[in-house]
């Protein structure tokens, strides 16, 4: 069975929309804050690691808007290895296509190293998809 399967939520909850929503306006700060009080309320340790691993992509995106190479890098890896088991959905998240476009991101920040971190074009940066609550 996989971490998330059978656990009575298939749809992310009414908080975890509005930190998709602010992960996806590019409130990478903001999306930390909120995920972190979700994750710190949930009982499940397998689900704490899906909201973990969702916060931290967003702070390594926040990592590279604030040109930081170091902290991208690291908090990235971090981020998509904690979302690789979840994959391909977990609670309506695409997890697959945040990880695969993560990964893209953070190769193409490893490619470019801490000089040139700035050229990784923002708007670009990938998004959280989902499916809402019913």
């Amino acid at each position: 069975m996989l971490p998330h399967q059978d656990r009575g939520r298939d749809r992310p909850t009414a908080q975890m929309i509005h930190a998709f929503e602010q992960f996806n306006r590019g409130e990478y700060w903001e999306q930390h804050e909120t995920l972190e009080a979700v994750w710190r309320a949930e009982p499940d340790e397998a689900m704490r690691n899906f909201y973990k691993g969702i916060l931290q992509v967003g702070v390594g995106f926040h990592h590279i808007t604030r040109r930081n190479y170091r902290g991208a890098v690291k908090v990235l890896t971090r981020g998509i290895n904690y979302l690789a088991p979840y994959a391909p959905r977990c609670m309506g998240v695409d997890v697959r296509r945040l990880t695969e476009e993560g990964t893209r991101v953070l190769e193409q920040a490893r490619a470019l190293g801490p000089e040139r971190i700035g050229e990784i074009k923002l708007a670009e940066l990938p998004r959280v998809h989902y499916e809402p609550s019913p």
